[in-house]
Parts: structure tokens; C-alpha cells; sequence
């Protein structure tokens, strides 16, 4: 076999660990750990976090023997938290209680890290009372019925038998469990992943059903190499201090007790190296050592996955990968539900540190939610549906696209108008420009929309002079504009008629009212703008030229063919040009200002 065969074939060394979640696996590494959740939608979630380890603890953990008892304090406090937020993505869709709510409000503390915080507790108690409590107190009872136990090696073979059969019996009882048995199908996912990147082969679902579901190095060896050291190291320690010899019975047990809690962190050091030893080792004498654990792995802890499975798991992997190799790599959060106050202001804060107003924040609340933006401060909870879709939003928002470009459409004096970047975002400003021409419009008027773009303005005129019998024609020299213009005026059942041309070209006819909001903004301005105006928005609806005033001057120059005698044209012009496009009007009877809701000149009323 070639040296490059040889090094084909050489195992992949990989400290990466892990540990099954509620739908999901969570991946370990050098710096960082991941979660890969399969959500009730079918999509995964991936949450990343780097492991934040003090440098007294990083020097702690090239110790041996301390090592171990670090890692497992460790281990169990991210383990809980981790399935915490795994139930958080994939758990049920609950209101907030009031116990949370009040500790949300009053403590800034989030309900699933108390409990997180108890879960741990709890197992640590029922630990004790399971391995070391209930099997010392079966001795003792047997010791009364039979004295000559006392004190001899049989006491210790009666305790060690007993802790075993309680592991065993513990690890059958729970496997009765739907929700355990398929949490052991991650389990099996995970080491079959691991293995799969060990072997040297790519990860790809293919690859990892292929490998063992047991590994060496699982948490469930552990624990048996922890119990079967446990019955060792107990056992001399009591032959050595004597504490057969004690006479008072509760006394002798509370001394066995305390014994096995001191020695307990001793014990968990000494079984981490084992452990770490045989898992370096693939021979026949490290596969006696190897051996329990896999037996309890095949029987117990593992069931073969299925292929979506093993995808979540891969996720979880390559994220870990990837994390690690690259520090400068954001972590990532699960999409999960929570108080709506609390969330909304997590989103502000988010858009607020990259240049994008707070009030975009409340519009994604608000219209996702279905309510008033005046209500976002109720404290009411957000569903991990809800959650969801507002995470999507937010994110797209988070590359620049305008909001109302997300949400696909605007509210325009009361009609619902499909926004996209074919057309402009109608404007609050342009609302006005609305209602403008719908007060000046009198009984059989005929209408032009000039510049119409997304129909905004001639939808609105068309619904608001219903019962005058006006005529309202849409012009736009866009094609894909219009399109979408006819698409909303069919949506809001308005009778418009629609024209491309530019500018008059193919216009015939006068009309009593032309309006127009045209493209004003001077050229040099336009690279100022908001990423979300200048990079998504049409700039043909933008650009006015050097001065902003092109088009003006082009409709200047014929509009006087084009309006009725006794017609009116009617501008929405930038906030300082008012004066200057006026000047271009010379052959008019009269012409007025407005002023918008800001006080600023904005419209310009003129007669013909």
C-alpha cells in the first residue's frame, strides 16, 4: 500500500462532541458550540454560541484528573440549557404565564433559564438519590436481616451489583419512553456523524447512514466507567477508614453517604482520563475497556436514525467546523417565541446598530402581529410561528431592502397597493398630493396620472371621485410599472385606463386634471441616499438630472396642449424647489403653494 493510501485511510483526529436535543444534536468544539433543531415547519435551525471559558478555567482544563470534574459541571450545565432551547424551537406554542411574565418585567430574567438552573439541580439530587442513597440503603436493610454481611467484601459485591442493576434498570425504564427512544435516534445520528468525519469521509447523509452509531468517546461510557470506578474506589476507601466498624447504624450510613458525595468529583476525574485513554487506542486490549459502553450503547442508549436525522446532526458539525475555523464568524440564534415587548426591543436595537429606523421595527410587529402599533407595548407572548416570520423579515431588512418592499405591499388612502422594486414606495407626502387632486376633480373631469408608477395615485383619485363620473388614465413610460399598476388597479376594483409613454408621446387629448409626481432628486444626491432608496428603488422614478428639475422642464414645455382650458396640473416637487418650478410655468392664469405636514413647500396647484 502507497504512503498516500496509508494516508488516506489514517483516522481523522477530532475532539468534537456532542449530545442529542429534542429534535436535534448539539456539536461541541474548540471554541464553539452548535445546536441543529429540526422545527415543526420541517426547516432546520441552527443556534451558535462561542464557548466563553475564563482563562483560570482554560488552565484548569489541561490539568488531569481536575479536568474531568471541570468538564463535567460543564457538560451538564450546557447539556440542560442546550435541550431547554431546543424545546423552546420545537416545544409547543404556549401564552406566557404570569409567573413569567412577572420575572420578565420586574427581574429581567428569562423563565427557561430557571428552569434550565432547577433541571440541573434536580438531576444532580436524583443522581444522589439514585446511586448512592437507594443502593446504601438496600445494603443496610439486607445487613440487618443478615449480620454476617458486615464489614466482609460481599456488603461491597451486593452494593456495586445493586448500582449496576438501578443504571441498568433506569436506562431500560426510560427506553419505554416515545420521546426517549427517538431522542436516542439523535444520539445515533450524532455518533455516526462524528465517525463519518473521523473515517475522512465527506459528510454527506450518504456517508454518515453508512457508519457505527457506536463511538468511544460517549457521554453513556462515561457514566458506566463513573459507576464502575464508583464500586471500586468506595469500596476500598471504606475498608481503609473502617467505617464497617462504626455501630450506629444511621450513623454508619450517613458516613457511606457523605463518602461516595466527597469522593464523587475524584471519581468523575479518574473515569474523564480512562475514558480519554481507551478512546486513543483501537486494539484488542482497549476494545475490553471499549466494550461495556458499546454494549450499553447498542441496547440502551442508540437506535438507528433516519436520513433527515442524520442531516440535522451534519448541520450541527459543519457549523461547529466552520465556527472554529473562522473567530471572526457571528454566533447565530434559534427562532423562538417570547414576550413581545422583550423581542420587539431586541429588534429595535438590532436595526438601530445598522443605520435602519426603529420605527421599521414596530411596522414588522405590527403587521405580522395583526396589531396596532399603539398596542406593542402589551405584554402579550409572540408564538415561535410568529417569531419565525418575523425573523425572516427582519433579516431581509437587515441587507437594506425596503420594508415595504418585504411586506410586498403599502396602505394608500385606504387601498392596499403591491409594492416591488419596478415602482416607487408611495410616500405619506404623496397621500396628500392625493387628496389634493380629489378635492380639486369636479363632476366629469378627465384625469391623467402622470409618472403613475405603482397606480397609487390614480387608484386613489379613482376611488375617492366615484360618484362624479371622472375619467382616470395612468401614463408611465415603464411597461413593467404599468403592469403593476393595472394589477392594482384591478385589486382595488378602480376604473383606470393605462398608457405607456414618455412623458406626452402617446397621449391625445386634454385633460381637466393632470397630476404628477415626478422624478425630482438631483443626480448628484442620489448616492446620498438611503441604501434602501438608491441600491432597491427604480432610478428612472428617482433621478431629475443635475438639478432635479428635468422632467419639469419637459412638462413645461408641453402641457399647455395637453390641460383643458380651466384645467389644473398639480406637482409634488422637492423641498426646495417649489420657486424654481414655478418659473417654468410662465403661460399660467394663477398658481398656488402647499405646504406638507412638515410645514415644507411641497405641492404646487396650477391653472391653466
Amino acid at each position: 500500500m502507497s504512503e498516500k493510501s496509508k494516508e488516506k485511510k489514517k483516522k481523522i483526529s477530532c475532539s468534537i462532541g456532542g449530545q442529542a436535543v429534542l429534535e436535534g444534536v448539539m456539536m461541541m468544539g474548540k471554541t464553539c458550540m452548535a445546536t441543529a433543531v429540526r422545527d415543526p415547519d420541517g426547516q432546520i435551525q441552527v443556534e451558535a454560541k462561542r464557548l466563553k471559558t475564563s482563562p483560570r478555567v482554560a488552565r484548569v482544563m489541561k490539568i488531569p484528573f481536575v479536568r474531568g470534574i471541570v468538564s463535567m459541571v460543564l457538560s451538564l450545565v450546557r447539556g440542560t440549557g442546550t435541550l431547554m432551547r431546543s424545546a423552546a424551537v420545537y416545544g409547543e406554542e404556549e401564552e406566557a404565564g404570569r409567573v413569567e411574565k412577572w420575572l420578565a418585567e420586574k427581574f429581567r430574567i428569562n423563565l427557561m433559564s430557571v428552569v434550565s438552573t432547577v433541571a440541573v439541580c434536580l438531576g444532580v439530587v436524583l443522581a444522589i438519590a439514585l446511586f448512592m442513597v437507594l443502593p446504601n440503603l438496600a445494603v443496610s436493610g439486607l445487613k440487618e436481616a443478615a449480620p454476617s454481611l458486615t464489614g466482609s467484601a460481599w456488603e461491597y459485591v451486593i452494593l456495586g451489583v445493586l448500582k449496576l442493576a438501578i443504571f441498568f434498570a433506569y436506562l431500560g425504564i426510560i427506553l419505554l419512553l416515545k420521546d426517549i427512544r427517538r431522542l436516542y435516534m439523535y444520539h445515533g445520528a450524532e455518533h455516526k456523524t462524528i465517525t463519518c468525519y473521523e473515517k475522512g469521509m465527506p459528510l454527506t447523509v450518504e456517508n454518515v447512514m453508512k457508519c457505527s452509531r457506536l463511538h468511544p468517546r460517549c457521554g453513556t461510557s462515561f457514566l458506566f466507567i463513573v459507576i464502575a470506578i464508583n464500586i471500586l474506589v468506595i469500596s476500598l476507601v471504606n475498608w481503609a477508614l473502617g467505617v464497617a466498624r462504626i455501630e450506629n447504624g444511621v450513623l454508619q450510613f450517613l458516613a457511606k453517604l457523605g463518602i461516595e458525595v466527597v469522593l464523587l468529583p475524584v471519581i468523575a476525574g479518574i473515569s474523564y482520563e480512562i475514558l480519554k485513554l481507551v478512546a486513543k487506542f483501537d486494539g484488542k486490549i482497549s476494545l475490553i475497556f471499549k466494550a461495556p459502553g458499546f454494549f450499553i450503547q447498542k441496547v440502551f442508549t442508540t437506535r438507528e436514525p433516519d436520513e433527515e436525522m442524520a442531516e440535522v446532526a451534519i448541520a450541527a458539525f459543519e457549523k461547529v467546523l466552520e465556527m472554529d475555523a473562522d473567530p471572526e464568524m457571528p454566533e447565530t440564534e434559534f427562532i423562538t417565541g417570547g414576550i413581545l415587548s422583550q423581542k420587539l426591543a431586541e429588534t429595535k436595537k438590532k436595526f438601530s446598530e445598522n443605520g435602519i429606523d426603529e420605527s421599521d421595527a414596530e411596522w414588522i410587529y405590527s403587521l405580522t402581529l395583526d396589531i396596532k402599533r399603539s398596542e406593542l407595548s402589551q405584554e402579550r407572548m409572540i408564538t415561535p410561528a410568529e417569531a419565525k416570520k418575523i425573523a425572516a423579515i427582519e433579516k431581509e431588512r437587515l441587507t437594506g431592502r425596503p420594508l415595504w418592499y418585504i411586506i410586498g405591499d403599502v396602505d394608500f388612502c385606504g387601498c392596499k397597493i403591491k409594492v416591488d422594486e419596478r415602482v416607487l414606495i408611495p410616500r405619506p407626502e404623496t397621500e396628500q398630493l392625493a387628496e389634493i387632486a380629489i378635492k380639486t376633480v369636479e363632476e366629469g373631469d378627465k384625469v391623467l396620472d402622470m409618472c403613475t408608477g405603482s397606480g397609487c395615485l390614480a387608484i386613489a383619485i379613482a376611488k375617492g371621485c366615484s360618484g362624479k363620473n371622472v375619467s382616470v388614465t395612468a401614463a408611465d413610460v415603464s411597461d413593467a410599472a404599468l403592469m403593476l399598476a393595472k394589477e392594482n388597479a384591478n385589486y382595488n376594483s378602480a376604473v383606470v385606463h393605462s398608457i405607456q409613454t414618455d412623458l406626452f408621446e402617446n397621449i391625445r387629448g386634454r385633460f381637466n386634471v393632470i397630476v404628477c409626481n415626478p422624478p425630482y432628486i438631483k443626480t448628484a444626491e442620489i448616492a446620498g441616499l438611503d441604501v434602501g432608496v438608491k441600491d432597491f428603488e427604480p432610478r428612472i422614478a428617482l433621478d431629475g438630472g443635475e438639478d432635479g428639475l428635468d422632467f419639469y422642464r419637459r412638462l413645461a414645455k408641453d402641457v399647455n396642449r395637453y390641460v383643458a382650458r380651466g384645467g389644473m396640473l398639480i406637482l409634488e416637487v422637492g423641498e426646495d424647489q417649489a420657486a424654481e418650478v414655478l418659473r417654468l410655468f410662465s403661460k399660467r392664469d394663477y398658481a398656488m403653494v402647499i405646504k406638507d405636514l412638515e410645514g415644507k413647500d411641497r405641492f404646487l396647484k396650477i391653472a391653466f
